[in-house]
């Protein structure tokens, strides 16, 4: 009788607990990033990764029966997604935190959801509302009071502008990548089949551009890198990558990025706690812009 009376969780309910969800495992996936630098080559790193990664999702539709296949178009849609989401805007990000704090490079991805609406606006057509422009919008202002004052703190030096440099890279290429994934949708692509495929494609390729650089595929045996490697994996692939695609389809990709405006809290904190980093003034009112940002763009109404 109760539980005739629970009613089911309604859509911005499920969104908003799907953000929360991927924004407290990105937000500690910066710092484990870090575990994975220094012994083992960042390229090969992100191999064992997203090939582990592609493997846990195609086991998990084989052993529920879900089918793996997927039309030309889908495939191809696949392969812009592996390509700018897991290789190239990884490769980025990995090399960015080689040169700045996990913090800085979590808190510069919270641009994303301005360039996916610019992105999805200018090729596709696709309309947002004013609340929406104006939370992205603080987003991205948010993003750059953070990072010039981490740039103006370290005195403009190579190192720090190289990161925040990469780092942007990283932001424009998950963008792009968005867009691939959202072509596979429109070509009725189900999110478990097209993640497995996407995650395989990149992986195929950061394997040819190791080949091709002379990078060496080796692993480091220690707890802290395995450990770092399954946590990536599986809950910073396969779980938060799943959710966040759910959350995109069903209230798009604006919102679903902005799940990478809420993790710069954690990963400050983290980064704080793990790295010794110390931040002021401009980090404080950053954060607040990119927060305020994401409370606009959960309320602002979705434009057919």
């Amino acid at each position: 009788m109760i539980l005739s009376r629970l009613r089911r969780p309604s859509a911005d309910v499920l969104a908003i607990a799907g953000v929360a969800l991927c924004a407290v495992i990105w937000g500690t996936t910066w710092y484990a990033i870090t575990w994975q630098l220094g012994t083992v080559d960042a390229v090969a790193s992100l191999t064992w990764r997203f090939g582990l990664a592609a493997l846990v999702i195609f086991a998990g539709c084989a052993l529920t029966g879900r089918s793996l296949r997927l039309t030309r178009g889908q495939h191809l849609a696949a392969v812009g997604q592996g390509a700018f989401v897991f290789a190239v805007s990884y490769s980025f990000t990995y090399a960015a935190e080689a040169h700045v704090t996990s913090a800085i490079v979590a808190v510069v991805f919270a641009a994303l959801a301005f360039l996916n609406l610019v992105l999805f606006r200018l090729v596709v057509g696709q309309k947002a509302s004013r609340a929406a422009w104006i939370g992205a919008g603080l987003g991205i202002l948010g993003v750059a009071v953070l990072s010039g004052g981490e740039a103006l703190g370290a005195g403009f030096d190579a190192r720090a502008l190289t990161g925040i440099g990469l780092a942007c890279l990283a932001v424009l290429s998950s963008a792009v990548g968005n867009y691939f994934s959202w072509r596979g949708q429109q070509q009725g692509s189900a999110i478990l089949p097209q993640t497995a495929w996407a995650m395989g494609y990149g992986t195929a390729m950061l394997v040819l551009f190791g080949l091709a650089t002379g990078a060496r595929f080796t692993i480091d045996p220690s707890p802290g890198y395995l450990i770092s490697l399954i946590y990536l994996a599986v809950l910073g692939s396969v779980v938060a990558f799943v959710v966040y695609f759910s959350v995109a389809r069903a209230r798009g990709y604006a919102l679903a990025s902005y799940i990478s405006a809420l993790t710069p809290p954690i990963a400050m904190l983290v980064s704080v706690v793990f790295e010794d980093a110390r931040f002021g003034w401009s980090a404080a009112a950053g954060l607040a812009l990119v927060l305020a940002g994401q409370a606009l763009l959960i309320r602002a109404p979705k434009v057919p």
